[in-house]
């Protein structure tokens, strides 16, 4: 058996046609365009890449897009300064700040800073609250756990009742993918690195998540048949069969050996990493909409 693999780029592309499509709308009725705020603070090359996808995405996707660069020795004061700002700019419905921050930088004042209805990376206390209260509806949910939901349902369709193993306690994957994953009536279970009889634990799992930040951890002989496996992971590791000094992406499970005994399986890369970007842009319409007075849209529905 040979697991499907699960196409997440192909999958964000289309949710980015849809919602650069609703956008569209938006503008057109109600004259509200969606705009995002993103703060950078350094010159860590990966972030910049990053910020510069999400701006390409947003450009797409018809939005108002603004990008704040500050150096990494920028104060604290400063920085809350303009977050401060960019909460009371009503053409910014959402507000991103590329993390890691510098040491000198309290993080979680930074984050908490942000008002929740422009939280949309999910990452304020309220926001968690809701979702983890089973109110998705006012929540702002984090894009990655978002994403894999999505990939999930387009995978095997309904999720009730299965089994789901949440490998990683992260307040960034781990604890909101598992809220999503009770709000779709899974039994599920958070496995972290004191688990005992881990591979025991995963080997009952009709859907595992691996967010444990390790690479290739899970290996194939984990894996149920014909579960379904979300690999959360980005790990760079040596590639010396590439040349001297070469490196490759491969997430937190073994993909050959899992793809073996699993149903569905998303890649490392091609897979989650693209659907986080995505559903930044669907926080940020969502964001929009409701500042509008508009009701939610359900994305994994717009895919069909």
């Amino acid at each position: 058996m040979t697991a499907v693999r699960i196409d997440g780029k192909a999958i964000a592309a289309e949710l980015r046609e849809k919602i650069a499509a609703e956008a569209q709308t938006l503008i057109g009725e109600t004259g509200v365009v969606p705009g995002i705020a993103v703060v950078i603070v350094g010159e860590d090359p990966a972030s910049k890449v990053y910020v510069a996808s999400k701006g390409k995405a947003a450009k797409e996707c018809h939005f108002h897009s603004v990008e704040h660069s500050l150096c990494a020795d920028v104060g604290e004061a400063e920085l809350l300064s303009l977050i401060e700002e960019l909460n009371g700019d009503d053409a910014i419905h959402g507000i991103l700040v590329q993390l890691p921050l510098p040491d000198h930088i309290d993080e979680s004042k930074v984050l908490n800073l942000i008002r929740p209805d422009k939280d949309v990376d999910g990452f304020h206390p309220i926001n968690v609250g809701l979702l983890t209260a089973g109110e998705r509806d006012k929540a702002m949910v984090p894009c990655t756990p978002a994403g894999s939901l999505i990939l999930a349902k387009r995978a095997i369709g309904n999720l009730s009742g299965k089994d789901a193993v949440v490998i990683g306690r992260s307040n960034i994957v781990g604890k909101p993918m598992a809220a999503l994953l009770l709000a779709e009536s899974c039994t599920v279970t958070i496995a972290h690195s004191r688990t005992k009889d881990l591979p025991d634990v995963v080997r009952r799992a009709d859907i595992v998540v691996a967010a444990v930040g390790r690479p290739e951890m899970i290996k194939g002989d984990w894996i149920k048949k014909g579960a379904l496996v979300i690999d959360v992971g980005i790990n760079r590791i040596p590639a010396p069969e590439r040349g001297e000094g070469k490196t490759r992406l491969v997430g937190d499970v073994e993909f050959d050996s899992a793809a073996e005994n699993a149903g569905h399986i998303t890649p490392v890369p091609g897979g989650v990493g693209p659907m986080t970007i995505a559903l930044l842009m669907a926080n940020t319409l969502t964001a929009a909409r409701r500042k509008a007075g508009l009701d939610d849209l359900d994305y994994a529905a717009l895919l069909g």
